[in-house]
């Protein structure tokens, strides 16, 4: 199964809101914040997984390199 100490850590959509328009970003935010956060104890470097949902079959997924502070 999946980690759950490092899987969708701050929850989903559901938890913390869809604001209409704006997901995206606070998805890619809430990444680099939650990154930010483990930086001290990761090492280098490190990646983070930001995916969407777009509708009618679409999805649209970055990676994020952490590569200092």
């Amino acid at each position: 199964g999946l980690d759950p100490a490092i899987t969708n850590v701050n929850g989903g959509a559901i938890a913390l809101g869809h604001p209409t328009g704006c997901s995206g970003a606070r998805i890619l935010t809430t990444l680099i914040h939650e990154m930010k956060r483990r930086a001290k104890d990761a090492p280098r470097p490190f990646y983070g997984l930001a995916t969407l949902c777009v509708g009618v079959g679409q999805g649209v997924s970055t990676i994020v390199e952490w590569i200092g502070d």
